[in-house]
């Protein structure tokens, strides 16, 4: 499950079994990146925050399948098969359309997005790549391209945003050998409307 210990949902209590109560799937199923943190709960209540802010709130206008798109295109580069099964899961999910999402994966991991995806959102997944693999070569250019594509400036920030997310995601998953031993995949904490709703289903 990881390369370090972790506590098991039956055994934890106090602060960590109240976030392990507000995070948890069917029959108690904690995700294995959650219970990555389980001998430091603070840092699985930061997690948890911002990775309800940044891919699953209200505010968002960015549609939340092409979120999760970039999420498993960061995942794919950063090479962490846990996010890409996890995320893709989702994105299926959301889509309802298994052989559109197989598409659309295929074009993530093979960097060949105009073949499913439109002039809009392959500016955003440029942007993303180029800030997985590197960061400091990003500039204001990039950022005009995508708000000539289309996207005003606070869906921007929710693009980078979530590509910020998911490079540290990855790095806590392969940086602990967090594995989906266990795991269901393709859950989420659906409840967009509200932020404190953490609930995975």
């Amino acid at each position: 499950m990881t390369w370090i210990n972790t506590i098991a949902y039956d055994d934890a209590s106090g602060r960590l079994k109240q976030l392990y109560d507000r995070v948890k799937g069917p029959d108690n199923n904690v995700d294995n990146i959650m219970m990555a943190h389980s001998l430091r709960p603070h840092t699985m209540d930061g997690h948890m925050a911002l990775y309800k802010y940044a891919l699953h709130h209200s505010a968002n206008t960015v549609p939340k399948w092409f979120l999760e798109a970039i999420g498993v295109l960061v995942s794919h580069l950063n090479r962490c098969a846990y996010c890409v099964e996890h995320h893709f899961a989702g994105m299926t999910r959301l889509l309802g359309d298994a052989g559109r999402a197989n598409a659309l994966r295929a074009a993530l991991e093979a960097e060949t997005f105009g073949e499913a995806f439109d002039a809009r959102e392959q500016a955003a997944l440029a942007y993303a790549a180029k800030l997985t693999r590197a960061a400091a070569s990003v500039g204001e250019a990039d950022i005009a391209a995508m708000r000539h594509a289309g996207f005003d400036d606070g869906q921007i920030l929710e693009i980078n945003q979530v590509a910020a997310y998911f490079a540290y995601a990855n790095r806590t998953v392969l940086g602990l050998g967090v594995s989906t031993d266990g795991d269901i995949l393709g859950l989420s904490p659906n409840n967009s409307d509200d932020p404190n709703d953490w609930s995975h289903r």
